[in-house]
Parts: structure tokens; C-alpha cells; sequence
């Protein structure tokens, strides 16, 4: 049964995490703690044991995602590679921190996390876009098939210092930082939307690896979940890759939004409590 329960629970994180370039761990995590402890469905579940899996998980939502969005060509890789060597080291630390983390406080630090994040789409609308790190920054370019043209960018350094905290939250919570990461390229380094979903996906494939590298160290996976999470991972990563090209970009958000707020309160609560 509670193999059954992973695999709907990994093709449900992978089709969310790839639709909006999450990742999967921001629902993968407090799903599987609330069917796995809460309810008591699913035996020998620790946080640390969620965070191993949903790191495992991401190397293969990712990488199902990065195939799909290379053939629309939004993946800019150059961006991708920066941000990647800026979280390698935050992924570790996060890892190592993880270890000394018990159940109700990693509840109500996640909780306070998703709540934040819920919090960061709320107002994005409500935000101006900021030049001035495209302008004092490394610039990109753009076309879409439209043939309209994209001008974005970022200064190396400020990149390096955000994806390093971003990769801290990844291998301490086992989030792909796609929900950290993503609206920053929107509203701070100008991304056109889909190229950041589609670089975001990207990043979190290959942090995935390291971030797994990390826990598999620290014992934290536990492999016999991971057969049936990967398959319905990837499975929902490919079906959200597709959705993406068709859903408004407002439609994701209001959805994403909703998500993060219930989840961060359910977890909040339970770390309280």
C-alpha cells in the first residue's frame, strides 16, 4: 500500500514541480510527512528520510523537465551552469544541518519557508521589475517564436551569493529552490517567464545530483522508495513540462499560491503541536 501511496505522491510532485519549475520537493516533503507520520500510512518515515527521497526524486523531474523544455530551446545554459556552482556548497551545508533537525522543528521551520514563498507570489504582482542588475550585470538575449526579443542579466557575484542561500534551503528542506530562484529571475534579473521556469529546471537537475551525493553520505535515502517515486516522477514531470506551454502563467500562479499557503500552515501547525 504505502508503495502505491509514493508513487501517486511522487507523480503528483513531479507534475506540480514541473509545471511552475519547482522541482517536486515543495509538495513531495509535506505530503509524504503527513500520509507517512501524521496518518501513519507509510512505516519508518523520518524527515530526514523525506528529504533523501525528495532529493533523489529531483534529479529525475528534472531531468525529464530540462529534455522537454530543450526542445522548445528556453533553457539558457550558461545561466543555468552560474547558478548551479553558486549552490553547490549551500546544498552541502543545508545537508549537513538537516541531521540535527527533529520532527516539530523541521514542521515549523518548512512551514515558515512555504509561507514565505506563498507570500513572495502574492505580491509579485504588485512589484516592479528591477534593471538595475541587468544593467550593471552579465547581459542575455532572448527570441521567442514570435520573434520577439528579451533583453535579461545579472552581476555573476549577486547571482552566486542568492543561489548559495537558495541551495542551503534545498539540502536542508529537500526543495528543488526552483520556488526561491524562479521569481527572483522574473522580477530581479528580468527572465521572460518560461526561460526562467525552463533554466530553473535545469539548475535544480543538476544541484540534485550533489544534493543527493550529500544524504546518500549521510544515510538519509531510503532506496526502497525510490522505486516507485522515480517512475511516477518522471512520469508527472513530462505531463507538467507539456502543460506549462499551455496554461496562462496567472493560472499557474493562483495554483501555486493556494498550494504553499495550506501547506505552510498545515506544517506550522503540526511543528507547533
Amino acid at each position: 500500500m504505502e508503495f502505491i501511496l509514493i508513487a501517486v505522491i511522487g507523480l503528483c510532485s513531479g507534475l506540480v514541480g514541473a509545471l511552475v519549475g519547482l522541482g517536486g520537493g515543495v509538495i513531495l516533503v509535506p505530503a509524504t510527512l503527513f500520509v507517512g507520520l501524521t496518518l501513519g500510512l507509510i512505516p519508518d518515515i523520518t524527515p530526514q528520510k523525506v528529504v533523501g527521497l525528495s532529493v533523489v526524486m529531483m534529479i529525475f523531474t528534472g531531468l525529464a523537465s530540462t529534455l522537454s523544455y530543450m526542445k522548445s530551446k528556453t533553457v539558457d545554459y550558461k545561466s543555468g551552469v552560474i547558478f548551479f556552482a553558486g549552490s553547490i556548497p549551500g546544498t552541502i551545508l543545508g545537508a549537513w544541518v538537516n541531521k540535527g533537525l527533529d520532527l516539530p522543528s523541521f514542521n515549523l521551520y518548512f512551514g515558515i519557508l512555504l509561507i514565505i514563498l506563498a507570500t513572495i507570489l502574492i505580491v509579485k504582482d504588485k512589484l516592479k521589475p528591477v534593471k538595475w542588475f541587468v544593467e550593471n550585470g552579465l547581459k542575455r538575449t532572448f527570441v521567442d517564436q514570435e520573434g520577439k526579443s528579451f533583453v535579461y542579466g545579472y552581476p555573476i557575484w549577486f547571482a552566486l551569493l542568492l543561489t548559495f542561500a537558495i541551495g542551503f534551503a534545498s539540502g536542508l528542506f529537500g526543495i528543488g529552490g526552483g520556488s526561491m530562484i524562479v521569481p527572483a529571475m522574473i522580477l530581479l534579473f528580468l527572465f521572460p517567464p518560461h526561460v526562467a521556469v525552463a533554466t530553473s529546471m535545469f539548475m535544480v537537475f543538476l544541484s540534485s545530483i550533489v544534493n543527493s551525493a550529500s544524504h546518500i553520505y549521510l544515510g538519509n535515502v531510503p532506496w526502497m522508495y525510490t522505486i516507485p517515486v522515480i517512475p511516477g516522477a518522471y512520469i508527472g514531470a513530462k505531463i507538467g513540462a507539456a502543460l506549462n506551454k499551455r496554461i496562462k502563467s496567472d493560472t499557474l500562479v493562483l495554483f501555486l499560491r493556494i498550494i504553499l499557503l495550506l501547506l505552510g500552515i498545515r506544517s506550522i501547525i503540526d511543528g507547533l503541536i
